[in-house]
């Protein structure tokens, strides 16, 4: 028996020498130069019982970010280099930087100013104006005189303003010198979990890349921040100079330049292309003009009773109540045809969204390759800020609510197609292959498995664009759209707190009563499948 356990004993200590060594060997590929070092640093950092470091990584402690950077640790690279950076900015301030320049020029400018009312006071004929110019000399005068003061006392300040920088920077180089081996060693274990994406060993490049990013960064920061008049470089841009040697010295800059040429180039493919664009124009009238037709030519008690039905049908009473009292605010504080205006604005916008945007949806859906070549244009249409669209809308399809409903279709169409595009694709295949097996076509496909499923990302999609076309409604009102957005851009003109209040909550309900409708219709729908 006790032959039995002391073989067990010896087989079990030569197992953990095995994985001592495996680990060993592991430090080391991953460490490369000065693996030794390591093998023992992490050792240690393993059998510590604190969370205190234990080591203490010279090379780390004086090369700094420099040695982050070899050892691609390039999260503790910027942060040190940043931190280093500042306390060497202190330093510089106090060995040749003047602290109390600033104010020593303003004391100048002060003492310049009392001799010359100094200089007035003599020249004066009239006792009055002689004793107020002296007035004036003599608080200048005070005023420069404590500028001086303190220009002087934040110049005694520079020895001071040195020895923080060097504390801060020994500060600093401790730190990094205490947590470079722990800091590495989650590294390391980052490695060992996915070698393949985290860097190992102390790669040339790495260390080039790291003393150039050290010497461009770090010179000019302390030089902007240390000497008291730079180079005018540093502080701007040198543009003049740049469109100098692409244009010469009497061709103008880069963006006279290319503005004029930009302008050119609109208004020749606006003149080319009138009649297209009066086209557009002319069907979005159509749409626009049957939707306010409908809405403010017919009477109110039934344009404001179906909107209630439809809100109840929908969404069901407590909807159809808040919907009520909603367009009993909108009417009560005279608001109820530029209301009307607005929601036939927002309408047409959303109806032409939905008849462009969830075919283009269903074929990026289906098609990778088309959904990726759509992208970047999808991307440009959500991120661009929403005054650009209106330069060219104007440029090529003028002023008034057609063209404010075109710039609202290119910010609010992107939602629709991007969420029809994922409920197409989050159809099962097993489904489709199942339906395919029964004998259905490509169009019974679409049109009974489909677009069923994808009916909840569908009408999501839809349920975003309608807001973010309501959003539109009071930037189209900066190039003559009408409605309640007219109404906010008159109250911003005029600082008319109350009445820009009103109609902004005019807007919130009309946003709050399409959401609810939308989405009531939504839940039901989603309750019938």
């Amino acid at each position: 028996m006790t032959d039995a356990t002391t073989e067990v004993k010896v087989t079990a200590a030569s197992d953990i020498e095995v994985d001592h060594e495996a680990l060993d060997r592991s430090i080391h590929e991953f460490a490369g130069p000065n693996g030794e070092y390591y093998v023992k640093s992490f050792h240690k950092i393993h059998d510590a019982t604190s969370g205190l470091p234990n080591t203490f990584n010279h090379w780390a402690a004086i090369l700094g970010p420099f040695w982050s950077a070899s050892r691609a640790i390039w999260g503790m690279f910027w942060a040190f280099l940043i931190l280093e950076i500042i306390a060497w900015v202190q330093i510089g301030r106090g060995a040749w930087g003047n602290p109390g320049a600033d104010l020593a020029e303003r004391a100048t400018r002060q003492q310049d100013r009392a001799n010359e009312l100094l200089g007035r006071a003599a020249d004066a004929t009239e006792k009055a104006d002689v004793d107020r110019f002296t007035k004036l000399a003599e608080n200048i005068q005070k005023a420069a005189d404590s500028s001086f003061e303190k220009a002087a006392a934040a110049q005694s300040e520079a020895v001071g303003i040195m020895i923080t920088g060097l504390l801060m920077l020994l500060v600093f180089k401790l730190v990094q010198g205490f947590y470079a081996d722990r800091v590495y060693e989650k590294q390391y274990s980052n490695w060992r979990t996915d070698p393949t994406t985290t860097e190992s060993g102390r790669s040339t490049r790495n260390t080039v890349l790291g003393a150039v990013l050290i010497a461009a960064i770090g010179p000019l920061i302390v030089y902007k921040f240390t000497v008291n008049a730079s180079l005018a470089m540093l502080d701007a841009f040198p543009e003049k100079e740049v469109s100098a040697l692409f244009l010469g010295e009497d061709g103008g800059t880069l963006f006279s330049a290319l503005a004029s040429w930009m302008e050119a180039q609109i208004d020749a493919a606006a003149a080319a292309g009138g009649d297209v664009f009066d086209g557009i124009v002319g069907g979005v009238r159509t749409v626009l003009d049957g939707l306010t037709i409908a809405l403010i030519g017919s009477p109110w008690p039934v344009v404001m009773l179906v909107i209630c039905v439809t809100a109840w049908r929908a969404a069901g009473p407590r909807v159809a109540i808040f919907t009520a009292s909603s367009l009993a605010y909108i009417a009560l504080l005279g608001y109820w045809d530029v209301a009307m205006e607005t929601v036939a604005l927002v309408g047409a916008a959303v109806l032409l969204c939905v008849v462009f945007g969830i075919p283009l949806g269903i074929w990026f859906g289906k098609s990778a390759r088309a959904y990726r070549g759509a992208e970047p244009v999808l991307d440009l249409m959500q991120t661009l800020p929403a005054f650009v669209y209106l330069i060219p809308i104007i440029a090529f399809f003028g002023t008034g609510n057609p063209p404010g409903i075109l710039a609202t279709i290119i910010f609010g169409m992107p939602p629709v197609i991007r969420l029809t595009a994922l409920g197409m694709r989050g159809v099962p295949d097993s489904i489709k292959e199942a339906a395919v097996a029964f004998g259905a076509s490509k169009w019974q496909l679409l049109k009974d498995v489909e677009i069923p499923l994808a009916l909840p990302s569908i009408m999501t999609g839809v349920n975003q664009t309608i807001l973010m076309c309501l959003s539109m409604v009071v930037i189209i009102s900066l190039i003559g759209g009408g409605g309640l957005g007219k109404e906010i851009l008159e109250a911003l003109q005029y600082a008319a707190k109350g009445p820009g209040l009103l109609g902004g909550f005019a807007i919130l309900f009309l946003a709050m009563v399409m959401d609810r409708i939308v989405q009531g219709a939504f839940r039901r729908e989603d309750e019938k499948l």
